[in-house]
């Protein structure tokens, strides 16, 4: 395998990154399956897509979305941790511009916290909401502080600010994926040696 030009350190962010992207990618695909065909069941005749299948049957979707919420899940509380002491330097440099006002803040930094705030509250509520469909039964009645319905309005639209937010902060990032990937798959120019350059200077003269 040939050894990437970049540092461990930068190696190791793109791999998570890498990670979350695809497991993002599967979750968001599997979730726009059940945005699109919400209902399941033949219903008396009342369910137009009833049998309809798309690549796959409505619970291999469902395992899909599943699966991969919990990788992207655990990837995510993995790249927050690497990241955690730029999360919390850039609060106080917030902290300090707004009471103090001793620094001021680019533009691509506020866009760059306003998305990943956006991103980080949409992946809590989207995250509980996930958790509470995956232990309580559709055919339960028990209220756990919202009714169902409002449990899954809170899991649709969360999703849906996180991924247009995701999307966002991807575009603003994208200068940097490029160049870190090309440096991924790149191996890193070794020195000439002593011999070797003595050699080119023989040459020459």
């Amino acid at each position: 395998m040939k050894k990437s030009s970049l540092t461990p350190k930068l190696r190791n962010n793109w791999l998570i990154d890498v990670a979350l992207f695809f497991s993002a990618t599967f979750a968001l695909l599997s979730g726009i399956y059940f945005l699109v065909f919400p209902v399941g069941g033949f219903q008396g005749g009342r369910n137009p897509y009833y049998g309809i299948i798309i690549l796959f049957s409505r619970h291999t979707w469902g395992d899909l979305h599943t699966w991969s919420s919990l990788i992207m899940t655990a990837v995510a509380v993995v790249h927050i941790a690497i990241h955690w002491k730029w999360i919390v330097g850039t609060t106080r440099r917030i902290f300090k511009a707004i009471v103090r006002r001793s620094e001021t803040l680019g533009t691509r930094l506020l866009w760059n916290i306003f998305l990943d705030a956006m991103i980080g509250l949409s992946f809590i509520i989207c995250a509980i909401s996930g958790v509470y469909f995956l232990f309580v039964d559709k055919t339960s009645t028990t209220i756990f502080l919202f009714s169902r319905t409002v449990w899954d309005l809170l899991h649709t639209w969360s999703g849906i600010t996180m991924s247009m937010a995701a999307i966002l902060h991807f575009t603003l990032h994208w200068k940097w994926i490029v160049n870190v990937t090309k440096k991924m798959f790149s191996t890193p120019r070794a020195r000439p040696s002593i011999s070797n350059q003595n050699k080119a200077f023989d040459s020459i003269q």
